[in-house]
């Protein structure tokens, strides 16, 4: 038996419990749920999709992780595409600009076993990414998009190889039928949609009717819906408003890991499962308590307890959105240890309920609509010049991402 057929053995034996749940498929893997946990920089590490995994099934992706570093071997990169034992799906969100380059990380992650599931990012709207042609800017230059993905799905050989993007670069100009179309030529196992173009940033509302587009046009793989999934009923109204395979929860499930039980719970639901699932709806104390798990999986992440203390610190307004914190939110958001974190902690009245509405909702980034940052004369053509060539070829050494 090979490796990848283990894999998906013990992914399914795990979780045969959700036989009708979930009809997705992405290459031999078929999650429990058609959940999948959308790579976010600096939040979607080891720790953070363990947490997420303790609360519901799913495939949980790591953090993008930039081709180029990844085959130099950065510190950096080599951290962050570690896995847990416990992870039976491993999933690793690459970036890239350049075809070359790209093949050679998804080898090293294939020879040297590091993955089940990779992931290339021609989504991310930062504009130090898209300055330079890549991210959300590259499928625009339709041949460079699509030798990508060939040259990827290639060295990935039985490990499925997917895609996730962006509807364009602004309203004016569109390529995701295109894009989607060309990745499942080129032999991508899922294609995943956000219903933003880069010029919209997190702003406005997702377009879930280009998610229903993209589905209609295309026959042989899966298409993933992404955009305002703010609760396990939204993520069952996109599956059912757009008939996508399956939907990725990027910052709704921000201070809220227990999203990911509400999503097992509501799919379950649909397939008749259950009935009548109740929401989860923590209070203060059980927050406190994943709170404080959280900072003990980081530090056994990163090695270092005051690194794991600092880094949690921006996690901290997500976690108490609505909760009656009071003067103490201000002293979470400089906590230095895990004893510090547990003095603060018994100062807060660990029986407030859950505060309903005001717990809920958008968080995380939102930002307002933004001319994209683009290499000069980029939207000419979508061929690539000599010219251009060279400025792609310098956006992964500025890319965040190991």
């Amino acid at each position: 038996m090979t490796k990848r057929e283990i894999v998906v053995e013990t992914a399914v034996r795990d979780e045969v419990r959700v036989s009708r749940a979930s009809t997705l498929a992405i290459g031999p893997i078929r999650p429990a749920v058609p959940v999948v946990l959308a790579p976010m920089a600096g939040i979607t590490n080891m720790a953070y999709r363990r947490l997420c995994r303790e609360q519901g099934a799913g495939v949980f992706v790591s953090e993008m992780i930039t081709s180029r570093a990844l085959v130099e071997r950065t510190p950096g990169s080599m951290l962050l595409i570690q896995s847990h034992p416990t992870e039976s799906v491993r999933s690793i969100q690459l970036y890239g600009v350049d075809p070359v380059t790209v093949r050679e990380a998804v080898k090293m992650l294939v020879a040297e076993n590091y993955a089940d599931h990779i992931d290339l990012n021609f989504g991310c709207p930062v504009p130090k990414v898209t300055r330079k042609g890549g991210g959300a800017a590259l499928p625009w230059k339709r041949t460079l998009f699509r030798n990508i993905v060939e040259e990827a799905v290639k060295a990935a050989g039985d490990i499925p190889l997917t895609v996730k993007m962006r509807k364009g670069i602004d309203a004016d100009h569109l390529t995701f039928i295109e894009a989607g179309k060309s990745a499942e030529g080129a032999g991508a196992s899922a294609i995943a949609l956000h219903g933003r173009t880069a010029s919209e940033f997190y702003s406005g509302h997702a377009d879930w009717n280009a998610i229903g587009e993209l589905k209609a046009a295309i026959s042989s793989v899966p298409v993933l819906g992404n955009g305002d999934i703010w609760s396990a009923e939204d993520a069952v109204r996109m599956v059912e408003q757009t008939d996508c395979d399956g939907v990725v929860v990027g910052r709704g499930c921000l201070g809220r890991p227990w999203l990911f039980a509400d999503l097992e719970a509501a799919f379950r639901e649909r397939a008749g499962e259950v009935t009548n699932h109740s929401h989860v709806q923590p209070t203060l104390g059980e927050v406190a308590i994943t709170l404080r798990r959280h900072l003990v999986l980081l530090t056994e992440f990163l090695g270092d307890e005051g690194h794991a203390s600092r880094d949690i610190r921006k996690h901290m307004a997500w976690y108490f959105k609505g909760y009656p914190v009071g003067e103490l939110r201000a002293q979470f958001a400089q906590v230095t240890s895990l004893a510090h974190l547990d003095d603060l902690i018994v100062q807060l009245d660990l029986d407030a309920p859950y505060p309903g509405q005001d717990a809920e909702g958008q968080r995380g980034r939102q930002g307002t609509p933004k001319k994209p940052t683009l290499p000069h004369r980029w939207l000419d053509s979508q061929e690539l010049s000599a010219a251009e060539q060279c400025v792609v070829s310098e956006a992964e050494i500025d890319a965040s991402g190991g």
